[in-house]
């Protein structure tokens, strides 16, 4: 394991030039204190756990202190906000402090949220507050756990440095780690301001560095639809609903990306929308995928230079078959099936309206589903559901798909568990954290965080995170400011 002072650094998106970034040096912030840090993702960068503890990983990760080897910069691109485009983003509070080169030859990127001001703040201050990056650090955390493609995050620093958002609140720091921090808003802000020569340089710059199996841009190009059907996948699978699918918060990678007013569904409803300033719902979970695939045709606009249009409609054409087939995947093994049948996505669809019609619990409902053998199951659940009779007739096909299968109920209740978690991430247990954290006391915050690391195991003493939410805590309206 590694000190701080052992990490090596090889800034290869810096090296790429003014064209693509901005040298900034991050504004320290100030009492910094640690809030919280994961281990798993220390453990990414080859770093002791211990290291967590000492005075200088804080001021690091308050931008009180940098690396001799770290090459700060903001990075410049744009995008579709809410289906506009916007012609200049850009870093705006985050600055790329580095790329360190961990022990199996991974490069991550050292990404500090909350950094100050940037050329591309756009009248903002830079800052990002405790309860965004408490919710940031929650997400990357528990998806990860969970299997999701995301990024990570490594700590939040705490500090007494004032901000005013709706109200006076403190500013924090995030350390955001990826293999890339690559949009699709880079491709379209080169496309769009015409400058081809340093969009070829970004490409090849890419597929280089995180797609170095892929010949040409077009075979990159399926590679960035695969990924993001997957991802889209994992998200509709578990019930996550991000709130903010502009074409600057998709990862090149196909990792979520870009945390803000997400949420993971309670009550089962595929017209739930988590941000509140979202008045048309074009991010609802239902709209995710079509928004998925709207957002790819965005990115294959800017490859157009350099890509055939047809090609790329015709990779843009595979989107959909991919998602679905990842889909069909998960929700089989969340349903306890190993073997596919043709109308298995009757059956799920089915399910599905079910819930949609009551107040079904979406995680519980199938955590619950795997605890007993079918028959006894269905039992149980059933009183969740308004229509009865409809679930009585799915109960049965269900309960009939089970017995198909074969196998013990002890194998099946295996399978469903290592899937379907015990505890899931409620808004209402993240804002209780915050409220805590806001007050000075870490503590609920490192519990919650610990209890989700490990969501599919029992764990005694923990009963309470698996309850379902007070209604309080089915209605929080999250925003986007942070």
């Amino acid at each position: 394991m590694k000190r701080l002072d052992q990490l090596h650094f090889d800034n290869r998106f810096a090296r790429l030039g003014d064209d693509f970034s901005t040298a900034v040096q991050p504004e320290p912030i100030a009492e910094p204190r640690l809030a919280i840090a994961s281990e798993a993702a220390l453990a990414l960068l080859d770093l002791d756990p211990a290291e967590a503890q000492r005075p200088e990983f804080v001021r690091l990760f308050s931008g009180n202190a940098l690396w001799r080897d770290a090459e700060p910069r903001a990075m410049v691109y744009s995008g579709h906000q809410f289906g506009v485009y916007n012609p200049r983003l850009g870093d705006g509070r985050g600055l790329l402090l580095g790329e360190v080169v961990n022990e199996a030859g991974e490069h991550w990127d050292l990404h500090l949220k909350g950094a100050g001001s940037t050329p591309y703040s756009r009248m903002g201050d830079g800052r990002a507050v405790l309860r965004s990056s408490i919710r940031e650090f929650l997400a990357s955390e528990y998806l990860a756990a969970l299997g999701v493609p995301t990024t990570r995050a490594l700590c939040v620093v705490a500090s007494a440095t004032p901000v005013w958002r709706e109200r006076k609140e403190t500013a924090a720091m995030l350390l955001r780690l990826s293999p890339s921090h690559i949009r699709f808003g880079h491709f379209e802000y080169f496309y769009y301001t015409r400058q081809h020569g340093a969009l070829r340089q970004l490409l090849d710059f890419t597929r280089a560095n995180h797609f170095p199996d892929c010949a040409d841009d077009a075979a990159l190009f399926r590679a960035v639809v695969e990924r993001t059907a997957e991802m889209i996948a994992a998200w509709q699978a578990y019930g996550f609903c991000h709130g903010v699918m502009n074409t600057d918060n998709l990862s090149i990678l196909g990792l979520t990306f870009d945390f803000g007013p997400y949420a993971f569904l309670d009550d089962f409803d595929a017209r739930f929308i988590c941000n509140h300033s979202d008045d048309t719902g074009r991010y609802s979970f239902e709209n995710q995928v079509p928004i998925a695939h709207w957002n790819l045709s965005a990115l294959a606009q800017a490859l157009t230079p350099f890509v055939p249009v047809e090609a790329l409609r015709e990779t843009l054409g595979l989107f959909l078959p991919l998602y679905q087939a990842h889909w069909l995947d998960r929700m089989r093994r969340r349903l306890g099936f190993t073997q596919a049948e043709e109308a298995d996505t009757e059956l799920i669809q089915r399910l599905l309206q079910l819930m949609q019609g009551g107040a079904v619990d979406y995680p519980n409902f199938f955590r619950a589903l795997g605890e007993q053998p079918a028959e006894a199951a269905v039992g149980t659940l059933r009183e969740e559901f308004v229509d009865l009779a409809g679930f009585d007739a799915w109960a049965a096909d269900y309960c009939a798909r089970v017995a198909r299968e074969g196998g013990s109920a002890e194998a099946r209740r295996a399978r469903m568990h290592a899937v379907n978690p015990r505890y899931s991430l409620r808004n209402y247990l993240a804002q209780q954290a915050i409220e805590a954290a806001e007050a000075g006391d870490f503590a609920p915050l490192h519990e919650l965080h610990a209890v989700l690391s490990r969501p599919f195991e029992e764990q005694p003493g923990k009963e309470r995170y698996t309850e379902r939410p007070p209604e309080w805590g089915k209605h929080l309206e999250i925003s986007c400011s942070s």
